[in-house]
């Protein structure tokens, strides 16, 4: 029988400790449960993921095309990467990840979905800060090459518009900065990004000073802690030109 709680790494980051962890809730169904901690702080789990996915089924039902090309912003556990590579149009996939430790647990497979992205030639991790990357078109997120543009960026990383994973991230929510994104998008090209809060209206308004089509999907799902539904939210915004 699989031990209930196993801690699995533990690393330093610029961001502070991170860990990563496992553990087995027979009251939840036994099975392993994965989760990380930066410092004393949840920041995800595997047994919540219903929106992480929605974040690229909602996402790319709005991009048009075949051979697409998708940056996902935010590795996390793997659900958002993996559920955009169900997507039979993606040609590739980058997935930017400011934290080498996040990348090396899903290289070396301590998390179940590495195996998976490891796998898929279409996969490409790459190491750097999103937001450093979003304001830098003439650089932009591929690595490989300079001031690509794609057809979809999929952000998961602060916890919502106005509650950030780290404090600089604060500065990427402005129409100067979105616009400098935007521009790393082909046109029609889509932006769409996770919030675990219900959409925030303030947040719709800026939106729209960058892009002409803005939608707010609410994703439902069971949180079995509290017997009852919790909500998170996908914004998607279609860039015209």
């Amino acid at each position: 029988m699989a031990a209930l709680f196993e801690e699995i790494d533990s690393q330093t980051s610029p961001l502070g400790d991170i860990s990563l962890r496992r553990r087995r809730m027979p009251a939840f169904g036994d099975r392993d449960i994965y989760e990380v901690k930066l410092g004393d702080e949840f920041l995800m789990s595997s047994m919540f993921v219903d929106a992480e996915e929605a974040l690229s089924t909602l996402g790319l039902a709005a991009v048009q095309g075949d051979n697409l090309s998708v940056v996902v912003g935010g590795l996390g556990l793997g659900y958002t990467a993996v559920a955009a590579l169900k997507d039979q149009r993606i040609g590739e996939l980058l997935v930017v990840d400011a934290l080498d430790t996040v990348i090396g647990w899903h290289k070396d497979e301590l998390v179940p979905l590495g195996k998976i992205l490891n796998a898929d030639a279409r996969n490409r991790y790459v190491l750097g800060s999103f937001f450093d990357l979003a304001i830098r078109p003439s650089t932009g997120f591929d690595p490989l090459s300079d001031g690509k543009k794609f057809d979809a960026i999929l952000l998961d990383i602060d916890h919502s518009p106005t509650e950030f994973l780290n404090a600089t991230n604060a500065r990427f929510y402005t129409t100067e900065n979105l616009a400098l994104m935007a521009e790393q998008l082909k046109p029609k090209g889509v932006f769409a990004m996770w919030s675990q809060n219900l959409p925030e209206e303030s947040f719709e308004t800026l939106l729209k000073t960058v892009f002409e089509h803005v939608t707010s999907h609410v994703v439902s799902f069971y949180n079995p802690f509290q017997n009852g539904k919790s909500t998170n939210s996908v914004y998607v915004c279609v860039k015209t030109e």
